[in-house]
């Protein structure tokens, strides 16, 4: 792709402030959709999301991700709306708006052009069956991939392509606990009490490189 949107690392977007990524999720698919609209949210957080919209969300969801912000740092909000029409309506023009559909255009041809529009970015996700104002209130309708799978699989795909994999060196501000990248076992700096890491990126220090796997072992003396 070669050009990261101003998302991405420290990069800023419009006014010298960090551009902002917002996800938009409509719907909820009722009896099996909680651990899933959950799973939603800790994707967008994750993948470089301010917070996401909902409709509908239950009180364990909104608890886990409070839980995990809590615990893990940074400030991702879920923000319960009445509407989603007026979400659209909002951010229409200050923001570039993304509707992850099957039937949109490549997300390969599609990522490079969104990620240099130098505009907030809308991620529009749906639970079920998208009304056809979605596509058409949408400046961008984006596939991953043409055959039916999940719309959090097609989430991170695109934030990770418009930001080029950037979005994993963020510092998580307030963290209790920091993952320490190892080739083997676990590590994990902090725990119940004060953060863990402030300013500091992750796999600083301890990281230890994944070639060093690929060497053969050395024979037994």
């Amino acid at each position: 792709m070669g050009r990261a949107g101003p998302w991405a690392g420290r990069g800023h977007g419009h006014g010298g402030r960090r551009a902002l990524i917002e996800v938009l999720r409509i719907g909820e698919r009722l009896v099996r959709d909680d651990r899933v609209t959950t799973h939603a949210a800790l994707v967008a957080r994750a993948f470089g999301a301010r917070r996401i919209f909902m409709d509908e969300a239950g009180e364990g969801m909104r608890r886990t991700v409070g839980e995990v912000g809590r615990a893990w740092g940074g400030d991702f909000d879920v923000e319960l709306v009445e509407s989603w029409r007026h979400v659209l309506r909002r951010k229409r023009g200050s923001s570039a708006i993304v509707h992850l559909t099957m039937y949109g255009l490549p997300v390969g041809d599609a990522a490079a052009e969104i990620a240099s529009c130098g505009r907030d970015l809308l991620v529009v996700i749906g639970a079920g069956k998208v009304p056809r104002e979605v596509y058409d209130a949408a400046d961008y309708n984006v596939a991953v991939g043409s055959q039916p799978h999940s719309e959090i699989a097609a989430l991170a795909v695109l934030l990770d392509r418009v930001q080029e994999g950037r979005q994993f060196g963020r510092v998580f501000p307030g963290a209790r606990r920091v993952i320490v990248p190892s080739g083997r076992g676990k590590e994990v700096v902090g725990g119940e009490g004060g953060a863990a890491t402030e300013g500091r990126r992750p796999g600083e220090p301890g990281r230890r490189s994944a070639a060093s796997s690929c060497n053969a072992p050395e024979p037994p003396g």
